[in-house]
């Protein structure tokens, strides 16, 4: 039970939307085994910016391979069943383990970097030795259920213009605004986007694909990189189901963990997939029948700089249900 308990804990360091993490689990010990099952907390979404409930999904498919993660660190294997009652669609998985016969190099390095990995908002240089990762990270899923595409660089003006364009019309919608607000609160605790995890309003204009979120601070960090240089990568998946979705999170955690290993810095995004115009605008840009699911901004930042806090977590007794 213990080992369970450090595991989701640990797991519960995956992104989520606004930092609402939104997931509840049960654990139901027996008598020969346990079981723990994934729900998804609808009392902590936010209904403004995520109107269809496809980044509440992601976020809970990225708490969930962030915990299988944490399991295999400790050599048991996690066996998934995903949305396993047809008629109850906020169980999203029920878990249960067996020993496992090894460790895998990449299994313990993805843990070890659970506690590496932020959210940054900041612009970044080039990412280093792309031509050798990219391939890699691409070829590490290639079984049809999830897409990855590196936009060029000669996409990127279409694609910052729509991001600039979507951001103008939700400066128009008060309940998103009012939404944000709150989640960007510096009053909040274990839960939303702290201050420090926010670009300043000088350092926000250095990167052209963001989500605006309000000014907290008037700080210049990282200077010396004018303009962000990342690459953007964009997930998609064959059709549009809550299981593609709830699997998009589960490849995203690996992605922004493997990039977390290679020294990388990365960066969320998931503005441009709320409106249908913006889906649109980047199944154009990937040039292929899917359905996009979430943007990655992937680069360098500065070796020797002074990281922020880690972004709060809601206390495990918050999350976790012993049955």
């Amino acid at each position: 039970m213990d080992l369970l308990q450090k595991a989701v804990l640990l797991a519960c360091r995956a992104p989520s939307v606004h930092n609402s993490q939104p997931w509840r689990w049960v654990v139901e010990p027996g008598p020969t085994d346990i079981t723990i099952r994934l729900f998804v907390d609808r009392h902590r979404m936010v209904p403004a910016t995520d109107r269809s409930g496809r980044q509440t999904l992601i976020s809970c498919g990225a708490v969930l391979d962030h915990f299988r993660i944490a399991m295999a660190a400790a050599r048991w294997q996690a066996n998934i069943a995903r949305f396993p009652v047809p008629n109850e669609p906020d169980q999203l998985a029920v878990v249960d383990f067996e020993p496992a016969d090894h460790l895998t190099r990449a299994e313990r390095d993805r843990a070890h970097a659970i506690l590496h990995r932020r959210t940054d908002r900041l612009p970044f240089d080039r990412p280093r030795n792309w031509q050798l990762f990219a391939p890699s990270l691409v070829s590490t899923f290639d079984d049809g259920a999830l897409n990855i595409d590196v936009l060029s660089d000669e996409q990127r003006p279409l694609l910052a213009e729509a991001s600039r364009v979507s951001e103008a019309l939700r400066r128009e919608d008060a309940s998103y605004c009012a939404e944000i607000q709150w989640w960007t609160s510096p009053f909040t605790l274990d839960e939303g986007v702290p201050a420090s995890a926010l670009a300043s309003d000088t350092e926000r204009l250095r990167v052209d694909v963001r989500r605006e979120f309000p000014v907290r601070g008037h700080q210049n960090r990282r200077a010396e990189v004018t303009a962000d240089q990342s690459k953007i990568l964009v997930l998609s998946t064959p059709e549009d189901t809550a299981a593609d979705v709830l699997r998009c999170g589960e490849a995203l955690s690996t992605v922004l963990l493997d990039c977390t290993t290679a020294g990388m810095a990365t960066c969320t995004l998931t503005h441009l997939i709320e409106s249908d115009d913006g889906r649109d605008i980047l199944r154009g840009l990937i040039g292929h029948r899917g359905e996009p699911q979430v943007l990655l901004r992937v680069g360098t930042s500065p070796a020797m700089e002074h990281l922020p806090p880690p972004t709060p977590r809601r206390p495990l007794a918050d999350v976790v249900e012993i049955r």
